[in-house]
């Protein structure tokens, strides 16, 4: 056998290890994906929590400051209390106020964030308007509560957690008004 010949056969095997390599990667990509958001607490937005009965912790106050956006303008969105001092353990509630401003009904869905980023596992959600998709006709305004505990296990040196959604259009759910034709251009 040629020189060249083996060198090929040499290439071929590794591309066909890349290539394995390379699969087995994409293929344990959701796994390692998943499992990097169950530790940090990221994309914990689907399900509300649950909290077993907890002692509210009355010898400390931790501020829960409030903050909407909306990431294209169409929607008018804020909650109507910028901010509520609470005892670790206390149920509470806050409400948001969210407007279609446009001429057609839209669905979007609230994605939260917190501030400082560890305060997500402690930061208890058992009513949210962020659960599921909303649909607003054009022009309505509607009000959703976001019920929850901050858990009394959130670390003594973190005395101030924000929590900020940012309202975004679902692609390809816009609705469309009862009677009205899909068209393109004019």
């Amino acid at each position: 056998m040629s020189e060249i010949a083996r060198e090929n056969r040499r290439l071929l095997g590794r591309l066909i290890v890349g290539s394995l390599v390379m699969f087995g990667f994409g293929f344990l990509l959701v796994p390692f994906y998943e499992k990097i958001c169950e530790v940090t607490g990221i994309n914990r937005i689907v399900q509300p929590d649950r909290v077993a009965n907890t002692q509210v912790d009355a010898s400390r106050l931790i501020t829960v400051e409030f903050d909407a956006n909306s990431h294209d303008g169409a929607w008018d969105f804020r909650p109507l209390q910028g901010a509520l001092r609470v005892h670790p353990g206390e149920l509470a509630t806050v409400v948001y106020e969210v407007a279609n401003t446009r001429r057609e009904p839209m669905t979007g869905q609230a994605v939260p964030s917190y501030g400082p980023p560890q305060a997500a596992q402690h930061f208890r959600k058992m009513e949210c308007f962020c659960f599921a998709q909303q649909t607003l006709e054009a022009g309505e305004r509607r009000t959703m509560p976001v019920a929850f505990v901050v858990d009394p296990d959130l670390p003594a040196d973190v005395k101030t957690i924000t929590l900020s959604y940012t309202f975004f259009e679902v692609e390809g759910r816009r609705a469309r008004a009862p009677g009205v034709e899909s068209g393109h251009g004019s």
